[in-house]
């Protein structure tokens, strides 16, 4: 038995060090295992459960602009409902195909700031702050008024989602479209994960820590933080394409700040900067307000704006920020992260 314990000690510590080198940790393993987990514990609640998986990735969108590029914006919203629009006019005018139509969605979205990101990227703070909501606020009134369009305020509809890779029919469970936004969430975060400790992350957090620095190191900062400004409206516009497609139904509501409002809250809760708080924070953020919405339908705003201020007084850095305190408690000399 000894001989047997001492032999697999060099194997336990490769695959412990395998884990390590590509950054994988038990938050890493838990939080999916929850996800898929759902699924079979409240097949009841998978409706719900879809709608929290398409915020996660919503707010991880907004994450790489605030949390890794110090792009203060309150118009991620806007990305969220033209990638909507975009892939509910696909599915309307070209096909039914899904794939293809968040690809659509991200790539209208991500063209769109693509256009606006060298106008909008020359200001910073509050200023920048404003152009993007101003942008969100033009975007939502034209879907408003272009009612032939956008449908008005009734939202467009009237398209046909067809079963994904021709196989996986949606229904009114949801339990195709719950998997389908996990998958496509799960794509999401490994396309951010690698962005963001690519070369081109680590430049873009020194950018948002110490822009002078990096200019004074021939960084070209407008250029990095374009790229990444695109890739996170991208991000936005594959949500809204799922949103469109799961719901079959897109309206104004998208475009308005209470969506980009709701996603920095999540951000907020979660922490930012941290890949996994914009996971914690979302399913935290809306699973919280549709209990408190279910138990009081009233008064749950109120319950929701106590949670925000004990989150504020207790956890300054989100919940990935006390798990890291609670992790240092343990251990001292730990000081990796997720």
């Amino acid at each position: 038995m000894t001989t047997v314990s001492v032999t697999n000690r060099p194997v336990v510590a490769k695959v412990r060090n395998a884990f390590a080198a590509h950054r994988i940790n038990w938050i890493d393993i838990g939080i999916w295992v929850v996800a898929i987990g759902a699924y079979f514990v409240v097949p009841t609640y998978l409706s719900l459960g879809t709608t929290v998986l398409i915020m996660i990735l919503f707010t991880l969108s907004l994450d790489l602009a605030v949390g890794y590029g110090g792009i203060d914006t309150l118009g991620q919203g806007a990305f969220y409902g033209v990638g909507g629009y975009a892939a509910a006019f696909w599915a309307l005018n070209v096909t039914g195909e899904p794939i293809s139509g968040l690809i659509v969605g991200g790539g209208v979205a991500g063209l769109l700031a693509l256009i606006a990101g060298p106008i909008v990227l020359r200001t910073r703070g509050l200023t920048l702050i404003m152009i993007t909501l101003a942008i969100s606020s033009m975007l939502g009134e034209f879907a408003v008024t272009a009612k032939s369009i956008t449908g008005g305020d009734d939202g467009l509809t009237g398209y046909h989602i067809e079963p994904v890779f021709g196989l996986f029919h949606f229904d009114i469970y949801y339990r195709t479209a719950y998997f389908y936004a996990l998958g496509v969430l799960a794509a999401a975060f490994i396309v951010a994960r690698i962005v963001v400790n690519s070369p081109f992350g680590l430049t873009v957090r020194g950018i948002r820590e110490n822009p002078v620095r990096m200019r004074l190191l021939g960084v070209r900062i407008r250029n990095r933080l374009i790229g990444l400004f695109t890739l996170s409206a991208a991000m936005a516009g594959v949500a809204g394409g799922l949103t469109a497609q799961v719901t079959g139904l897109i309206g104004v509501d998208t475009l308005t700040f209470l969506v980009s409002g709701n996603a920095l809250i999540s951000l907020i809760l979660g922490g930012f900067g941290r890949l996994y708080g914009a996971f914690l924070g979302a399913a935290l953020f809306y699973i919280f307000s549709d209990r408190a919405a279910a138990i009081n339908p009233f008064h749950w705003l109120l319950a929701l704006g106590i949670l925000l201020i004990l989150a504020v007084r207790f956890m300054p850095n989100g919940l990935m920020g006390l798990a890291d305190q609670l992790r240092r408690k343990e251990d001292p000399l730990d000081r990796s992260g997720p």
